[in-house]
């Protein structure tokens, strides 16, 4: 059972396996040969049917989910063109092995109704390697991703600061600690807000699971709506990158938490305190900050904690970050919005606010960070090269946050959308430039020279 969740759905023998089965699919349909229906004359007429069959499916698909996409903003954010593209060819290729099983029989039949699964199955699994949003077969169901975490695991306060390690590491005697960090999930108590959270995930590094741990720099980082604190694990790969760091730098990374802002995955709870979810914005700023101060070994210098997220989760970022320059030095937000929104404006203004236009915009990013300016945060900004609302929405908030004084990178992702490619192009930037301002490292690179990162300009 173990390794049937395991199954890995972007990499890995799974995808190709099922591409591959997909397209002997599609083969054998076209080279069998259809039923007969009187005369031979008829087989042309019945491909012909099944190929103007395909094509009706691709085009009426493809236009079906161009509409809902970015006409009726269904979704709230385009799809993508690759993704549409992807969805109607899958549409086209289900339609034709309809048509294909209705005037077929025996083996055509049933191997045309394999191929209509199988094209269902393929297309659900590209478009997922798009977004890159679920990466296990157990993370498709929810299924939990890791152990609890145990004090056995944790040394709570540090020992030392990161600098007093690195000069241990120099002398070569360093406390015992693993090879490399673990992922453990935890429930985080939600005294002051009572916040019906899910359970929170937390990366500690090499560093952090020794006996005598250093005050280690904190990413308090936040998947989107719908998303879980495992899936901005499973689809950020943040672990296996942070390993490498560690690895590199004597067992030093940064302790990421990945908290709950929504209490279920069809909630949006704006990451403010409202009467419809509850007190979200006071869980992440005063329990989570609370727990994560008592009981791991963490520095509470606001230079050394990040806050950061994708999409509902970038927004969320840039909201909560320029709301507490007390916690958070550091805003890292991909593909996030100009405003908290469900469905939208209005709809977020009376369900959310009780119609209160001005008590919804003090949660309005651009507001709260002119509010709070001056500012001495950095901002690093990203938005996927083919999501041209995310641009714009990035470019509005860089701009303002510029003028508010912060340090500000812009940035659009290469060749990805509204995905979580988007947010591993940027985070592997991110990562570099906040354990050098944190100390840990000194890699300060030009930001041009990561692969997919295209920066961009900011306006004053």
């Amino acid at each position: 059972m173990k390794s049937l969740i395991n199954i890995h759905l972007l990499n890995g023998w799974f995808p190709p396996t099922l591409f591959a089965l997909t397209a002997l699919s599609i083969l054998l349909v076209v080279v069998l040969p259809p039923a007969h229906h009187g005369t031979p004359r008829r087989r042309v007429p019945v491909r012909l049917r099944e190929l103007i069959a395909g094509l009706a499916g691709f085009c009426v698909g493809g236009l079906v989910i161009w509409l809902l996409s970015d006409v009726f903003l269904v979704f709230g954010v385009s799809l993508g063109w690759m993704v549409m593209l992807i969805i109607a060819i899958g549409i086209g290729a289900v339609a034709f092995a309809v048509c294909a099983a209705v005037g077929s029989h025996g083996l055509r039949r049933a191997t045309a109704c394999v191929m209509a699964v199988l094209s269902l199955l393929s297309c659900a699994v590209r478009v997922d390697m798009v977004y890159g949003e679920y990466t296990t077969l157990g993370s498709l169901f929810g299924m939990a991703a890791f152990k609890e975490i145990s004090s056995s695991h944790i040394s709570g306060k540090a020992s030392m600061t990161v600098n007093e390690w690195k000069r241990l590491a120099e002398r070569g005697s360093l406390p015992s600690m693993p090879h490399t960090g673990e992922i453990r999930t935890v429930d985080i108590p939600a005294t002051a807000s009572h916040f019906k959270a899910r359970k929170a995930d937390v990366y500690l590094p090499p560093a952090a699971l020794s006996s005598k741990p250093p005050a280690l720099p904190v990413m308090v980082m936040l998947a989107g709506q719908p998303g879980s604190p495992d899936r901005f694990f499973n689809a950020s790969g943040i672990a296996t990158t942070l390993n490498d760091y560690a690895a590199a730098h004597h067992g030093l990374a940064p302790i990421v938490v990945s908290p709950d802002q929504n209490g279920a995955a069809t909630q949006n709870s704006l990451c403010a305190d409202t009467p419809v979810y509850g007190k979200a914005e006071t869980y992440l700023t005063v329990d989570v900050t609370r727990w994560i101060r008592r009981t791991l070994p963490v520095s509470t210098s606001p230079s050394d904690w990040l806050i950061g997220g994708f999409s509902q989760g970038g927004t969320c970022s840039t909201q909560i970050g320029p709301a507490h320059p007390g916690i958070y030095g550091h805003i890292y937000a991909a593909d996030g919005e100009l405003a908290p929104t469900d469905h939208d404006r209005a709809t977020t203004i009376t369900r959310y606010f009780g119609g209160d236009e001005k008590l919804y915009q003090r949660h309005v990013p651009t507001d709260i960070i002119k509010r709070n300016a001056p500012s001495t945060q950095t901002l690093f900004s990203i938005a996927g090269e083919w999501d041209a609302a995310s641009q714009r929405n990035a470019a509005i908030i860089a701009k303002a946050a510029k003028r508010a004084g912060m340090t500000v990178h812009l940035a659009t992702a290469k060749g990805s959308g509204h995905d979580w490619h988007t947010v591993n192009t940027g985070l592997a930037a991110v990562i570099d430039r906040f354990c050098a301002q944190s100390g840990i490292g000194t890699d300060r690179r030009g930001l041009s020279t990561y692969p997919n990162l295209q920066m961009l300009p900011v306006d004053g």
